[in-house]
């Protein structure tokens, strides 16, 4: 009898469980940093069935210590009284060094901190941090505009005209 084993839910052994899918159209991504996360048992539980929500997140330094801010993660429906707060801060990890070269770039230089997905890796909650600076309304406009002008260029090379 041979026993089969669960196959990861991609290559990496990732399993998305919410993205911000507005991140990169609002915002100039600089550089992205892995970040572990402080969940309560219900949390986790919630997390796993795919109940967050990323819109309007993002990560502060409040006393030397990182916190998710404003991440939604949805009451468990079997958690009765210890039941969590779906809005509560959530401190994420970071080494000492990454926590205040962050801060000192989120003070300085007007850069935010937004989360660009939740994630299991190899059982362990994570989130992607984007360090990152607001788009004009006019970079949006130009972005669309060179998309399309992409597509189009695709479009007359491959002759589907």
């Amino acid at each position: 009898m041979t026993r089969q084993r669960k196959k990861p839910a991609s290559e990496d052994g990732r399993k998305t469980v919410a993205t911000n899918r507005r991140a990169r159209h609002n915002y100039h991504i600089l550089n992205v940093y892995q970040a572990g996360l402080v969940l309560q048992g219900t949390e986790v539980k919630s997390l796993r069935a795919g109940h967050a929500s990323l819109v309007d997140a993002y990560a502060d330094v409040v006393n030397g210590e990182m916190y998710l801010l404003n991440c939604h993660i949805a009451a468990y429906s079997h958690g009765t009284a210890w039941n969590h707060n779906p809005t509560r801060p959530r401190k994420l990890l970071l080494r000492r060094r990454e926590i205040s070269k962050l801060a000192g770039q989120i003070q300085q230089r007007g850069f935010t901190l937004i989360p660009l997905s939740i994630y299991f890796e190899r059982g362990i909650a994570k989130v992607d941090l984007a360090l990152a600076r607001g788009k004009k309304q006019y970079d949006k406009r130009e972005e669309m505009r060179r998309r399309d002008l992409d597509r189009e260029m695709e479009r007359a090379a491959s002759g589907r005209y």
